[in-house]
């Protein structure tokens, strides 16, 4: 709310959807939870009117069920809705509307019409999804398209244009109609057809770019003059959050109310750290979907926890799901992780399963590790190479090779607890290799973990790592090998220190 909130400053994209609706078009906003949809369109809803447009924005959540019992009961429903938004709004065409009534859809097409002959009225629908599994629904847009068809063949009048929001794409209601059991529908072929085919696609970029978030931090500054480096800021809150609004809008919170205002680079990592730990409504959301979705959540476990790539597949419905909740995010040909914010958070998640059902005994306990307040982390990783063998090697045999990276996380994070947090490099993960980087009070090490592959790879992954260190302007680097040949089965680490590039690396080769 612009009179309450600080706002970051999304006009172009307004003025992208405004183009749209002069153009006469239908379409959906689709968009994972807390995305900033109902905050576009109520912006958009304070726009229209400048540009000659009437908008009535409705939303089916909290309606009765009995809404859906027949068209009488809908068309009832839906007329009260828009004549509460015109009454509010004191628009003089609410007359137009009042003391009609309706009991078919065929009636109030023909209202559609009579109304929309001298007005441009805008129908923006929120929370769509509580009714798009609703087989009246899907008539109801079937109506809406079937009008949309003859005016522009120049023979009737509808709506300016109509806009459904929501999670689900309503174009493709394969997903949700299979998801919600198909509530009403018996015919196969109208769990594919979607009702709402005329619809274009909506590519207005909806997450928050670095410029769009300074203009929020611009008023923030111009407010109380603390000295803030908005574009460092900005810059290292889009790092985290790629834009997710939600998420910018929550760190924003932490710096403000819990850290002391610390405007900072720094501040932003604090605010991170805390928001690991809390249990909120994205949360909980994010740990339903990957519950209720078994695909779902081991093409999350292999991208997350084993490195493994993804390629993009319009048809593949699991990846589609993905899509749609933020999980991932199409770059090119392949999909990736939403945002690093979420790779921590599903790392976090991951390392709590794998713990809880391998039961993987915590050997080495923080107070071995960490002294005078500071974490050695090469003790700490030599503690993990002595151990490994003897934990993993019966009960754990079958999952090493795939699971050995995420194991060492694992076993890292119980020596975190409260003081320190990792994430792993999105450019730097796949099957073979991974940098993980682990801030622990103001000291930051740089973990690389690989699998072995001979000499020349070892050689390489050091000169990956000296790479790495140099980007990040680090001259510490720890290299952990996982080495599964029979004839190195010892159980005993080779570890070392080493000077590769420059640098110097704390070399380990963990056998098993």
């Amino acid at each position: 709310m612009p009179g309450k909130h600080y706002m970051a400053d999304t006009s172009e994209k307004i003025a992208k959807t405004i183009a749209l609706i002069d153009e006469g078009m239908y379409f959906s906003i689709n968009c994972a939870r807390q995305y900033g949809k109902t905050t576009t369109i109520f912006l958009l809803e304070q726009k229209l009117p400048e540009k000659g447009y009437t908008p009535i924005r409705i939303s089916f959540e909290g309606v009765s069920e009995c809404m859906f019992d027949d068209e009488t009961h809908f068309c009832r429903e839906f007329l009260r809705l828009c004549v509460r938004v015109l009454n509010w709004k004191k628009e003089p065409s609410v007359s137009d509307w009042k003391d009609v009534s309706l009991t078919t859809f065929g009636q109030l097409s023909d209202f559609i019409t009579n109304i929309c002959h001298t007005n441009k009225y805008v129908l923006m629908i929120d929370e769509v999804d509580k009714s798009s599994n609703n087989l009246l629904f899907l008539r109801f847009l079937g109506m809406l398209r079937d009008k949309y068809l003859a005016r522009n063949s120049g023979m009737d009048y509808t709506f300016q244009s109509v806009i459904l929001v929501g999670v689900y794409n309503i174009k493709n209601l394969k997903i949700k109609m299979v998801q919600a059991g198909a509530h009403q529908l018996q015919d196969g072929e109208a769990r594919i057809n979607s009702p709402w085919n005329i619809a274009i696609d909506f590519e207005v970029d909806m997450s928050l770019s670095i410029e769009e978030i300074s203009s929020m931090l611009a008023d923030y500054e111009n407010d109380y003059k603390i000295g803030m480096d908005i574009e460092a800021v900005a810059t290292e809150i889009r790092a985290y959050t790629n834009g997710y609004p939600y998420l910018v809008s929550r760190i924003c919170q932490k710096i403000e109310e819990k850290l002391d205002r610390d405007w900072t680079v720094n501040g932003v990592a604090r605010a991170i750290k805390i928001m690991l730990l809390e249990r909120t409504v994205l949360v909980d959301d994010i740990s339903k979907n990957l519950a209720n979705h078994k695909e779902l959540n081991d093409i999350m476990f292999n991208i997350i926890a084993l490195g493994k790539n993804c390629d993009y597949n319009a048809s593949d419905l699991t990846i589609d799901l993905a899509l749609t909740f933020g999980f991932l995010i199409r770059q090119d040909d392949r999909v990736v992780i939403g945002n690093k914010f979420f790779e921590m958070l599903l790392y976090r998640h991951y390392t709590h399963v794998i713990k809880m059902n391998r039961r993987i005994p915590e050997r080495t306990l923080p107070s071995e590790v960490i002294f005078e307040g500071r974490l050695d982390m090469q003790l700490a990783i030599e503690k993990f190479a002595w151990h490994y063998y003897e934990i993993y090697k019966e009960s754990l045999k079958k999952f090493l090779e795939d699971e050995c990276r995420i194991l060492f996380i694992t076993y890292l994070q119980p020596m975190l607890n409260g003081f320190g947090y990792y994430h792993v490099e999105s450019e730097t993960r796949d099957e073979k290799r991974m940098d993980v980087v682990v801030d622990f009070k103001s000291d930051q090490f740089i973990i690389e973990l690989k699998l072995w592959y001979g000499e020349a790879k070892h050689e390489k992954a050091l000169d990956q790592l000296v790479g790495y260190l140099d980007r990040k302007n680090k001259d510490v680097g720890y290299l952990i090998t996982f080495d599964f040949r029979k004839e190195n089965n010892t159980g005993a680490p080779k570890t070392g220190w080493k000077e590769h590039g420059g640098k110097k690396i704390f070399d380990v080769m963990v056998g098993v």
